[in-house]
């Protein structure tokens, strides 16, 4: 009896760094998931701001052509051909590690905070370091 016990101790014990490890994975994916799908909306919306497909620019993008918040992505805009409402992301974008750092048009990488022009890009607000050594906000 002690030597299973002893045996199932040992295997406890090397199985639960593989699960801290897998959940970590799974995170990782799934937050460069949602910067992909996020950047690629602020992408297209700027493409439709240069080609004047957005009906009333002045009320949902910057000077530069970049959403004034992220709720522009989630609310939609109204283009103009034809009359339509394009929604540019389908629910908020989600960090399994904490908070978004956003940062406008103007702004340097990592900036501290969010100058609040506009939404150019986001970024995670952690200091964890990802499975590959990189850090996970400079991603």
């Amino acid at each position: 009896m002690l030597v299973v016990v002893a045996v199932v101790s040992i295997l406890a014990a090397a199985a639960i760094p593989f699960a801290e490890t897998t959940l970590q994975r799974r995170q990782e994916l799934e937050l460069r998931e949602t910067l992909r799908t996020t950047r690629r909306a602020i992408d297209a919306f700027h493409d439709d701001w240069r080609a004047e497909r957005i009906a009333d620019p002045e009320e949902v993008a910057s000077a530069a052509g970049y959403p004034l918040a992220l709720d522009v992505l989630l609310d939609g805009v109204a283009l103009e051909e034809p009359p339509v409402r394009r929604r540019y992301l389908r629910r908020p974008p989600e960090n399994p590690f904490g908070a978004w750092r956003l940062r406008g048009h103007a702004q340097e990488a990592g900036a501290a905070a969010w100058d609040g022009e506009d939404v150019y890009d986001l970024e995670p607000d952690t200091d964890r370091i990802a499975l590959d050594g990189t850090a996970i906000a400079g991603w």
